[in-house]
């Protein structure tokens, strides 16, 4: 009996262990229904965070004046922590004449239809109270033509400002074109002035010591008195048009001054060109540049459902960079305020949009999200009508909902809404959450290393993420058709599986139409 007992005892100890491996086994699957969730914690790798970009005329309405402002902002902290962000970049907040603020009047206050700066204030102590960082954009290639300092400077040539902007003189050729064909000198003699964008930005000039003193201490004041965590810095590669190096330089001054402040201080430009340029920009300068690139070849993917090419181009880029920095953040985008929406860059097909998103945060870099981009909104040039108004509420709801303008878009009854979109688990907001989460919680999605794969297959893209404690294989089947996919040792182990109608079996993956799936090395 003694015998028998003991036989028993181990035989119940074999069918629990193996009772346990079996549903250790099963729980080490994710599922888009685990992301969200309490028990999978969120990496504070600050930079390399998920940033939402906010125009804030548009978001949300805290005063029922129909434009967006700080206070509504504030509001809505609570969806962007639920959705996992953790960053936001803030277009223009300071006093200007144009909807769009690119053309500042003052540095040192914030637009009084967005509100005050003690409301901006709370704004940053609340997001930073949720882990979310606070980046703004800084305009300093130019002022507007209505700045104080511009206008002393046209009316009294004797003015101390005169030299802060740039003046034809006799050897100057008036009929110079600019990068993209445009005008650069406008205006009347003798106060004919630079502009590289139009004639109401007028360009400053940061050959004079003074220019550069100031655009420190205004960077000073933003991070010292007011807190916000970095910049995002409007026309970087224009301080100096056509002097690459003189523009190197003063990125390097300007870094270098602001790290005094806070060490830790993110400046992310927009150099708006091919890597080859971008790259010595983060060798002193910038710790980050919008990669412009990418961003198109994303598109281009979910466009085309392919992208065979994609992984090996970015990973010449991402070599590039390396030459100039060995700590640098590559800031990832599909599209921003100047380019037309995803939505309508993929003619309304919901499951491209999704594979561009799943492309976006699980390659390397910081990934940048429009606002709006996670419920499809759509937007196309000019420009007014790539930032029309966050769509919060199913039907004509006003609380909260902007107006500034009449939108050309998402105007029919099927418009795209976070309201709508919140009620649908299959939604695109819903996938967007999932894979932020899913981006933000792993180790190698956040800090890993990109290695080419040898998968392979029609409409999949694939590619390794690795770090010193996870090595993921990550596949994204881009088309509509379900594919079939050869997995090679080592990575047999499932991670996530976004839909069960995707199989492992053995060694070979069945992935469904517009889906992914990772596997882990084990």
């Amino acid at each position: 009996m003694a015998i028998l007992r003991l036989i028993f005892i181990i035989l119940a100890i074999f069918l629990l262990s193996v009772g346990c491996q079996s549903s250790n086994t099963e729980q080490s699957v994710y599922t888009p229904e685990d992301f969200p969730s309490e028990n999978i914690q969120l990496l504070e790798e600050y930079p390399h965070t998920v940033f939402y970009e906010i125009f804030v005329r548009a978001f949300y309405d805290s005063t029922d004046d129909g434009i967006g402002d700080i206070k509504g902002m504030t509001e809505k902290l609570d969806y962007l922590e639920d959705l996992g962000v953790g960053g936001v970049w803030l277009m223009p907040i300071q006093p200007s004449p144009s909807y769009h603020g690119y053309d500042v009047t003052d540095y040192y206050d914030i637009h009084p239809k967005f509100g005050t700066m003690d409301d901006f204030k709370r704004f940053v102590d609340e997001a930073h109270e949720r882990d979310i960082k606070v980046i703004m954009d800084l305009v300093v290639n130019h002022t507007s033509y209505e700045h104080e300092w511009f206008q002393h400077a046209l009316n009294d040539e004797d003015s101390p400002y005169r030299d802060w902007y740039i003046w034809a003189d006799e050897d100057t050729n008036i009929r110079e074109r600019g990068e993209w064909g445009q005008n650069l000198w406008h205006g009347i003699e003798p106060n004919q002035y630079m502009s590289v964008f139009w004639e109401g930005m007028p360009d400053l000039n940061f050959d004079h010591p003074d220019v550069r003193e100031k655009m420190v201490e205004i960077g000073h004041f933003w991070l010292e008195d007011v807190g916000v965590d970095g910049f995002r810095l409007d026309a970087a590669k224009h301080i100096f048009p056509g002097e690459h190096e003189k523009n190197l330089d003063w990125w390097a001054e300007f870094r270098s001054e602001m790290e005094k402040v806070n060490e830790d201080v993110f400046l992310v430009g927009e150099v708006w060109d091919i890597p080859q340029v971008t790259a010595p920009y983060l060798e002193e300068g910038l710790h980050s540049t919008f990669h412009f690139d990418l961003a198109e070849m994303m598109i281009q993917a979910a466009r085309r459902e392919q992208g065979s090419r994609l992984v090996s181009s970015l990973l010449r880029d991402l070599n590039r960079f390396d030459q100039h920095s060995d700590d640098y953040v590559n800031a990832t985008f599909l599209t921003n305020h100047d380019i037309n929406r995803v939505m309508s860059e993929l003619q309304g097909n919901e499951e491209r949009a999704k594979m561009a998103a799943s492309l976006l945060l699980t390659l390397p870099g910081s990934p940048f999200i429009y606002y709006g981009e996670e419920i499809g909104m759509e937007g196309q040039k000019p420009d007014e009508h790539i930032r029309e108004p966050m769509l919060w509420y199913e039907g004509k709801s006003s609380g909260g909902q902007t107006s500034w303008i009449t939108p050309r878009y998402n105007l029919d009854n099927d418009a795209p809404s976070v309201e709508k979109m919140q009620k649908d688990e299959d939604s695109l907001w819903h996938h967007y959450k999932t894979f932020i989460h899913l981006r933000q919680s792993q180790p190698a999605l956040v800090l890993g290393e990109l290695i080419e794969a040898e998968t392979s297959g029609d409409g999949i893209i694939s590619f390794i993420r690795k770090n010193e404690e996870q090595e993921l294989l990550i596949i994204h089947n881009m088309s509509k058709d379900e594919q079939t996919v050869d997995i090679a040792d080592p990575y047999k182990s499932l991670f996530f599986l976004e839909t069960d109608e995707s199989q492992l079996e053995d060694d070979t993956l069945h992935i469904a139409p517009y889906s992914t799936v990772i596997l882990n090395k084990g």
